[in-house]
Formats: structure tokens, C-alpha cells, sequence
């Protein structure tokens, strides 16, 4: 039997582009009009397609901006644990992490989309479990390398520390300077006086 060449992409593969196409929209809508205020023809014209793919594709409109904004927040958060495993000290991890926040200053995209993220959170309870779990395991890596740097209650540093990230970039949006030269002097000298 001789097998006919592929010409083009398949079903499935066209499938997976138009739901990566209506991700990124919904990615791109949240911090420009507010996740309350995205539609579904929203993100069908933006991503390109007919409002029927985007449930076709998701369960609802809310499991689509779910799925866009965590997606974004997980890949956001989740190399920030590897950017520590050069760290010798608790101020130099803090001086990495922080470091991590120069381009976000609370009006950007990004920031706009984490803001309206943890809103919608408020209400919406799939939600709010699956963003938590997001903090709760960046919050279980930051406490192993604090750990690893001698310092005690590692938990409840990696907690408190995870908090102060998204404060700086809530205060950065109101347009109150926050510089991470700042955060990390008051920060250190708290880290430093309780190592082990």
C-alpha cells in the first residue's frame, strides 16, 4: 500500500493553531479592556476566527481567559526559581529576584494581566484554586532555595517574599516608586538576620 504524502497541516494541527491563536488574544484583551469586559466575538476577532471556535475549543469563555491568563502567569513565574540556583546568599537570591520586576511597572501588559487575574480570582473559585496552586508551588521552590542559603522559617520568607513581588507591582501602577535597590535593602537586612 503506498502512503500519499502529507500537503498540509492536519486536522489536529489546525486545531491546536486556532486554540493558541485564541489564547494569545485573550491574552492581549485582558489588560486592554479588563477581563470583565472581553467577549467572546472579542477574542473570535482578534484571534481571526468565528465566535463558534471559541466554544468549540473551551468550555466558556471564562475557561479560555482561565487557561490564557494562567498559562501566561505560570510561564511568567516559573523560571524565576532557576534564575536562584546561582544565589550564595539570601541577599543575593533577593537581589535576583527583584531584579526580576525592572520591566514590569504595574501599567505594562503583564502586570495588567496578573492585576485582573487575581480579581477575577476573587470570584470565581476554579479559578482562584488554580492560581493559588500556581503561588503555592513558586512559594515551595523560593522557600527550598532559602533553605539552601541557611536562612529559618524559609516557608514563611518564600510566602512573604512572593507577596512583596506582587505589592511592588501594585504600587508601581499607581505610580508610587518602589525601586528594587529599596525593597532589597529592607528586605536583605530581615533575610540576613534570620539565617540559621
Amino acid at each position: 500500500m503506498v502512503e500519499r504524502a502529507r500537503t498540509g497541516p492536519t486536522a489536529a494541527d489546525r486545531g491546536r493553531e486556532v486554540r493558541e491563536r485564541l489564547l494569545q488574544a485573550a491574552v492581549e484583551l485582558i489588560p486592554r479592556h479588563g477581563w470583565g469586559a472581553v467577549s467572546t466575538r472579542m477574542v473570535a476577532e482578534q484571534a481571526g476566527v468565528t465566535p463558534g471556535l471559541v466554544h468549540y475549543h473551551f468550555a466558556s469563555l471564562q475557561a479560555l481567559l482561565s487557561d490564557a491568563a494562567l498559562g501566561t502567569i505560570r510561564e511568567l513565574i516559573g523560571g524565576i526559581p532557576a534564575l536562584l540556583d546561582d544565589a550564595r546568599s539570601p541577599r543575593q537570591a533577593l537581589n535576583i529576584l527583584f531584579a526580576t520586576l525592572d520591566s514590569y511597572q504595574g501599567r505594562d501588559p503583564v502586570s495588567l494581566l496578573m492585576a485582573e487575574t487575581y480579581m477575577a480570582a476573587t470570584r470565581n473559585e476554579p479559578l482562584r484554586e488554580a492560581l493559588a496552586a500556581v503561588i503555592a508551588d513558586f512559594r515551595s521552590e523560593l522557600a527550598g532555595t532559602l533553605e539552601r542559603l541557611g536562612v529559618r522559617d524559609a516557608a514563611g520568607c518564600a510566602a512573604v517574599l512572593s507577596a512583596a513581588l506582587d505589592g511592588v507591582v501594585l504600587h508601581r501602577a499607581l505610580g508610587l516608586a518602589l525601586p528594587a535597590a529599596t525593597v532589597t535593602r529592607v528586605l536583605g537586612r530581615t533575610l540576613e538576620g534570620d539565617k540559621g
